[in-house]
């Protein structure tokens, strides 16, 4: 049942507002990624060993704005449509590896290379479930 806020609004009930624990346990791993790495959606889906990569982008594209969003990826390493220029910094600063665009390529964007880029998660976390 929702309360009534001082502004008239309504405040929702408390488990109504938790982040659903998918997503959680998505956005753990988003943090795991080191600096310059990246993982897939289907990495992180399978490390979770639950989901898929769409499920893992559904949550990305919800909550993930307060992870390091950038280094979960497409498997083909193009860059997040709409957010090219942002995770591109990010990579940069990082030392991400990326690979040159063609000059026939629309955009002239590089792409990560997946190869030298893609963390397999190392080790479980102690305590991942």
């Amino acid at each position: 049942m929702s309360e009534e806020s001082p502004d008239g609004g309504r405040f929702e009930d408390e488990g109504a507002q938790a982040l659903p624990e998918y997503a959680e346990r998505v956005l753990d791993v988003a943090e795991l990624i080191p600096p310059g790495r990246v993982m897939t959606y289907g990495d992180v889906a399978e490390w979770l060993e639950e989901g898929g990569p769409r499920q893992v982008g559904r949550v990305m594209a919800l909550y993930g704005g307060a992870v390091p969003w950038w280094r979960v990826v497409r498997a083909d390493g193009v860059l997040l449509p709409g957010h090219e220029q942002r995770a591109l910094g990010h990579y940069r600063a990082e030392g991400t590896p990326l690979k040159q665009a063609s000059r026939a390529a629309g955009g002239h964007l590089p792409r990560i290379d997946m190869r030298r880029a893609r963390w397999d998660g190392g080790e479980r976390a102690e305590g991942h479930t």
